[in-house]
């Protein structure tokens, strides 16, 4: 098909899409930079979009609880919208702000109603801005295909995923939905609660991020849009090889060619 488009939906307080839509447009897709005030107002803006993405930032100054009163705006207003891509052979990407928006509009999950898991306050109780690694899991995530660790940074206060001390937990943590993990500098996936920082805000089993039972619709604490090119990375000037691309520009290729395969 034609280069994929992606609509960036951005809100009071969103801070992030400018360096989203760049890091999509370097890996061959076109950007369209979206109000939810306008997309409200014209709903089949939408339409001709592939890729649906909610950038990071803190949409509306994360007020009641980080991403609620968008995800409820996009409930009221936009859950057809929503279900188009949901349901459609298209992708969803939540990068922290919308990751956490993500999760309160219970996109993940068959009934959104009866969540298995959502995101809360980190457990040191404060804002965490830090670099980490992470692993990937078995899964049938779109955007991970191919990326086996990463190294990019993270910046949050509400990213701590829990679950369900249930039986609906335990079916969730056995889904194969965790699909991204913190992990030590070596890589290894573990379940084993991992200490800080190495899982910098103490989610359980370390996930830093997770996919719909399909893998089209992806949600991920740590930034990828900020680790594409390789001078991003902290320690770019003690390396003796540098490769092409950081790290995180997989995963917008990724999705680009999903749609090109």
């Amino acid at each position: 098909m034609a280069t994929p488009k992606v609509l960036i939906l951005r809100a009071p307080g969103t801070n992030c899409e400018l360096e989203t839509a760049f890091a999509f447009e370097l890996a061959g897709a076109q950007t369209t930079l979206l109000h939810v005030n306008r997309l409200m107002e014209t709903p089949h803006l939408a339409d001709d979009h592939q890729i649906l993405c909610f950038p990071g930032g803190f949409s509306y100054g994360d007020d009641i609880a980080a991403g609620r009163i968008l995800a409820q705006q996009l409930k009221v207003h936009l859950s057809d919208v929503v279900d188009r891509f949901r349901h459609q052979d298209r992708l969803v990407l939540g990068i922290c702000n919308g990751f956490q928006i993500m999760m309160r509009l219970g996109i993940f999950f068959d009934d959104p109603q009866n969540m298995p898991a959502t995101l809360t306050l980190n457990r040191q109780a404060r804002f965490e801005d830090r670099w980490v690694h992470l692993a990937t899991t078995a899964s049938k995530c779109v955007f991970l295909r191919g990326i086996s660790n990463m190294y990019l940074p993270m910046a949050h206060a509400e990213g701590r995923l829990v679950m369900r001390p249930d039986d609906a937990g335990c079916k969730f943590a056995g889904s194969g939905q965790l699909c991204l993990r913190y992990c030590a500098q070596d890589g290894v996936v573990t379940d084993d609660p991992l200490p800080f920082p190495v899982n910098p805000n103490g989610a359980e089993m370390n996930v830093a991020g997770l996919c719909d039972a399909t893998g089209r619709i992806f949600g991920m604490m740590p930034h990828p849009e900020r680790h594409i090119d390789p001078t991003h990375h902290p320690f770019w000037t003690r390396r003796t090889h540098q490769p092409e691309h950081g790290d995180g520009l997989a995963i917008f290729r990724n999705a680009v060619e999903y749609f090109s395969a």
